[in-house]
């Protein structure tokens, strides 16, 4: 076996710290393609970046991709969003979830692994970060409480849709009041009777200072909480009756104001279905 393997070091490191199954960390990033070349982005994801840059690093060990076709975006809101300008911005979502407590150890070697892909020219450059962050898992309310899948599964389990819910809270002091009324009031109420069967929710964290360039420092560390809701239907089913008046539900607690309101679909690994439906 070649040494550069460091076999024994990976020995070493395989005994010690937490290995549980919680996902404690995420990460959490909406891409936009540039025009012309969704074809091309989406096999360098799907092909490579997917597994290289994700999924054969160490503590992630669930994930999945989203899209979100033309008439799927058009029902974004808000329409001003500091999240995505304009709103109608980021195609695919992918979301990954990371064990606890093992987050300082999953940057240290994502942000090499990376600089070597840029360096050995595996960087698809043709797209935009809107959104990328890792986060803090905070809570997950289930509408069924312990029946039926557990967040640990959200990201394997043949879910039909996702909602992406970025919340603002007024202020860092009041985050907490926002997770608070958001975990014991609000969630529960609004999933009893839901097509989504959970919704996680995580707080960003700041990327390291030596990440690659042309991802942005995150914004609102200190006030912003991000929701994943796990349809069991096509948003499209659901969108009018379920996810009507969110953002009015956050504004009246006087607590914050939802910055973007997206829903997607699950692509199919190993295709390009949907890519004909983006513009």
């Amino acid at each position: 076996m070649s040494e550069e393997t460091r076999s024994d070091t990976y020995a070493e490191l395989a005994a010690v710290g937490p290995y549980g199954v919680h996902p404690g960390h995420a990460l959490i990033t909406l891409v936009e393609p540039h025009p012309g070349h969704e074809y091309a982005y989406n096999r360098w994801y799907e092909d490579d970046h997917y597994y290289a840059g994700a999924m054969a690093m160490p503590w992630i060990f669930a994930g999945r991709r989203w899209v979100a076709p033309r008439d799927l975006r058009l029902l974004r809101r808000p329409e001003e969003s500091v999240v995505a300008r304009p709103v109608t911005t980021g195609c695919y979502l992918s979301v990954y979830w990371i064990t606890e407590g093992r987050y300082d150890d999953h940057m240290r070697w994502t942000v090499t692994v990376n600089k070597r892909l840029n360096r050995d020219a595996r960087v698809h450059r043709a797209r935009t970060h809107v959104l990328t962050a890792f986060h803090d898992h905070e809570a997950t309310v289930y509408r069924d409480g312990a029946a039926g899948p557990r967040d640990r599964h959200a990201l394997d389990h043949p879910y039909a849709g996702l909602v992406l819910q970025v919340i603002d809270a007024d202020s860092a002091e009041r985050r907490a009041d926002l997770l608070d009324w958001l975990t014991a009031r609000h969630l529960p109420r609004r999933l009893t009777g839901s097509p989504a069967a959970l919704v996680t929710v995580f707080r960003p964290t700041p990327l390291p200072g030596d990440r690659m360039t042309y991802v942005r420092q995150v914004e609102g560390v200190d006030t912003r909480l991000t929701l994943l809701w796990f349809l069991e239907t096509d948003p499209r089913e659901a969108w009018g009756d379920h996810f009507a008046g969110l953002e009015e539900a956050v504004t009246g607690e006087h607590l914050g104001r939802t910055e973007l309101l997206a829903p997607f679909i699950p692509t199919v690994p190993g295709t390009d279905r949907y890519v004909d439906q983006l513009r």
